[in-house]
């Protein structure tokens, strides 16, 4: 079975939302430009060998919308990668070299481009999940019941548990509340925790 190794990385600074130096930036023009970079360190490969190019983005829509990945192939000049897109809200570029790594592994070929982007301070010009009437009523009561969780006063239940249908909306802050609680994780040991993320990056 073949083996799955990262060649070369590139990565933006980190922004703020509606503020700094990149808020005026389209994200396919942002995802191209670290795509570039990355592949710039690799001189010796030849672009023609690049199977495909796997973009993430949490909230594909507006200017993250159609498929971002064969947008910005084609913005790089590579008219020849297919491209695709896929959405795992916080977890979409990890879930890209995840689906890079699997198909290496499967023999469907030997080099992919795993990318992700989400350029919040666009989302003026459109995103996904802001348009109205577009939640499914299906989960209305579990949406009212997240909202007073939020409220405080009580812990998290699985509504599995007694037959419910889970938020399938939560906010990803109110899931890291629920699993803090859960856990019993405190937020000292998320600090020392993101404390050393940062030192390791450094």
């Amino acid at each position: 079975m073949p083996e799955a190794v990262i060649v070369s990385i590139a990565r933006s600074p980190i922004g703020r939302a509606m503020k700094g130096s990149l808020k005026g930036m389209r994200p396919d023009d942002l995802a191209a430009q670290m795509v570039r970079a990355a592949l710039d360190k690799v001189p010796a490969l030849d672009p023609t060998d690049i199977n495909d190019l796997i973009l993430g983005c949490g909230l594909p829509g507006g200017e993250q919308g159609f498929n971002m990945g064969r947008n910005v192939a084609v913005q790089l000049g590579y008219d020849f990668i297919p491209g695709t897109t896929i959405t795992r809200y916080c977890s979409s570029s990890l879930q890209t070299t995840r689906m890079a790594l699997h198909a290496i592994k499967a023999g469907e070929g030997d080099v992919f481009i795993s990318a992700g982007v989400e350029t919040v301070s666009r989302f003026a010009a459109g995103n996904s999940d802001s348009l109205p009437d577009t939640q499914n009523p299906l989960y209305a009561d579990a949406q009212t019941r997240t909202e007073k969780l939020a409220q405080g006063g009580q812990g998290w239940v699985d509504p599995r548990q007694e037959g419910l249908v889970p938020d399938t909306y939560i906010a990803m802050g109110q899931t890291a509340e629920n699993v803090a609680q859960i856990t019993g994780i405190t937020r000292e040991e998320q600090d020392r925790w993101a404390v050393r993320s940062q030192n390791r990056a450094e």
